[in-house]
């Protein structure tokens, strides 16, 4: 009864947040457009309720696709003055590269497009109708692999980086003040929407935001050519989640093209790039002392040693083997693991630069949580998967569906340990899909 009561809940937000045009905004006022990887999630979620919007979701987003496969990570179909920098500022237009007419940003975020569609194809009642539909949508993702590869990876090592903390995910992660640190950016003038819907202690600082802006003014000066991005970007980091996610989705976009029949040199492909890519993720990104995955950053040729949320989500990829995976979980119980917080907090809570309430520097989320979920059941950790599980829907349960949540369980005695954007689309899609398991 309880469970169907959130069910009920989640899916009143999906169709609350779902827009005419197709698609679903992450939430009210804070996020008024389509996002990249929320698209993904949201799809996961409608799949299990209304497959016909989430079909809708995936193709809108792939309509924004350009000529040389990358989707960027928000697509502008309406105006709307509660969000900073919006498409006027990112002038995607800039791009010869652009198909679509309608506004985007010139960066992505992590491909969860693969593993999206095989989720779907699970969930499907209908088997016939979700394969033809994958049909008319697989080689679109399969280009959007394929682009990281050619334009990513200039080390050719299977690794691909991003250019901005946007394409991350994990916007304002303590790990990027290492990058800060080396950058002098200018002050610019502009004024922050994000901070009239939410507390502004929750949200990243305005001298981070001139380093933000700093980024995207270097690439639009280069018309969003990733050759020059890659020459001159003072942020360019080999990223385990970002990497993770790509060989998620690869993976799945192999099994997907076996069921569908044919396509033996997109399979081939594939799999080659993501055994290379496997590799040097476990040669280059893993460190040994920390016993963890870690943010490598290219510019500056270093391992940036700290433990975060995206440093298990290699399990959900199964990018470790079984010894490295027992050390991986042994990281995570010690430092995200005592029983006094929920799991998994977004970065290290024994770190001085742990904030449990500020946005990607401490608060739970329930997409890293989803990941994390699936990845330990994949390597038989059962009773900790069960735990983020079960967490991750307590702490819904108690707050509401936020956009992301305070780890340390003393702060939920009053309900109100829920932060960011409220009726978030992607907690809801989620929990849906955790209480189908």
């Amino acid at each position: 009864m309880k469970d169907q009561k959130l069910i009920s809940k989640a899916r009143e937000i999906l169709n609350n947040n779902y827009q005419e045009k197709g698609f679903t905004i992450p939430c009210q006022g804070l996020y008024p457009f389509q996002w990249n990887w929320d698209s993904g999630f949201i799809a996961i979620g409608f799949a299990h309720f209304d497959m016909e919007k989430a079909k809708k979701e995936i193709k809108t987003l792939i309509d924004s696709q350009w000529s040389n496969g990358f989707i960027p990570h928000i697509i502008f179909h309406n105006e709307s003055d509660t969000y900073f920098p919006g498409s006027e500022f990112h002038q995607s237009s800039l791009s010869p590269l652009v198909v679509n007419k309608v506004p985007t940003t010139g960066m992505t975020q992590p491909h969860v497009l693969g593993f999206t569609l095989e989720r779907m194809y699970h969930i499907a009642e209908n088997k016939e109708d979700i394969t033809a539909f994958i049909k008319t949508t697989i080689d679109a993702v399969y280009e959007y692999s394929l682009y990281f590869y050619k334009h990513r990876d200039p080390l050719d090592e299977g690794l691909v980086y991003i250019y901005h903390n946007w394409e991350s995910g994990t916007d304002n992660s303590p790990i990027w003040d290492d990058i800060w640190n080396t950058m002098k950016s200018p002050e610019y003038k502009f004024e922050r929407r994000d901070t009239t819907h939410v507390d502004a202690s929750q949200r990243p600082s305005n001298e981070e935001y001139n380093h933000y802006l700093h980024i995207i003014e270097i690439a639009k000066a280069h018309n969003y050519n990733d050759e020059k991005i890659a020459e001159l970007s003072p942020f360019l980091i080999q990223d385990p989640l970002f990497n993770t996610v790509l060989i998620a989705s690869n993976q799945s976009l192999i099994r997907l093209y076996e069921l569908i029949g044919g396509n033996e040199d997109k399979i081939a492909t594939l799999k080659q790039l993501t055994e290379k890519s496997i590799q040097s993720f476990n040669d280059k990104l893993y460190d040994e002392e920390l016993k963890a995955y870690c943010h490598y950053d290219l510019r500056n040729k270093k391992l940036l040693r700290y433990t975060s949320s995206s440093s298990f989500a290699p399990l959900f990829a199964e990018i470790p083997d079984q010894k490295r995976a027992e050390e991986l979980v042994g990281t995570l119980m010690d430092k995200f693991g005592n029983e006094d917080q929920y799991m998994c907090a977004s970065f290290d809570p024994t770190h001085e630069r742990y904030k449990p309430k500020q946005y990607w520097r401490g608060p739970v989320w329930i997409n890293l949580n989803w990941l994390l979920y699936h990845g330990l059941n994949k390597y038989g950790y059962n009773t900790i998967a069960q735990r983020v599980k079960d967490d991750s829907i307590e702490i819904l349960e108690k707050n509401g569906f936020y956009e992301y949540f305070d780890a340390r369980k003393e702060e939920h005695k009053n309900n109100t340990a829920g932060y960011g954007g409220n009726n978030f689309s992607w907690s809801a899609a989620l929990l849906i899909d955790l209480l189908s398991e």
